[in-house]
């Protein structure tokens, strides 16, 4: 139950985004399930083995290379997905960035309600 509310919330995360931020669409609330499930997947499948082969560079500048691969990441998606689209990859950067600190709180917020 706690993945599946977790999906959700990505869900909700990638249509609020894709919403506010020029340059990124998705096709309705279905599209945006479509669409965090495939990145969970690829986050899953694809980054750590990114994360392997650009150990190096990612080194190199402490981290930060980190950013272009969630930015591949999301990019992936767009060419998998056909109700998905982002415009380039500084806008990938952008999305994955607001994505990520977005998910954070929603899912802070629901760890405080668990508590009480």
């Amino acid at each position: 139950m706690n993945s599946i509310l977790r999906l959700l919330i990505n869900a909700l995360s990638v249509f609020v985004l894709a919403h506010f931020l020029n340059g990124v669409t998705v096709n309705g609330y279905v599209g945006a399930i479509i669409v965090a499930i495939v990145i969970s997947i690829l986050n899953l499948l694809v980054k750590p083995v990114l994360i392997i082969l650009t150990l190096p560079i990612t080194l190199l500048t402490l981290g930060l290379f980190l950013l272009i691969i969630n930015a591949l990441i999301i990019l992936l998606a767009d060419k998998l997905i056909d109700g998905f689209s982002v415009n380039g990859i500084w806008t990938a950067v952008l999305f994955s960035i607001l994505l990520s600190v977005l998910q954070s709180i929603l899912h802070s917020l629901l760890k405080e309600e668990k508590k009480n």
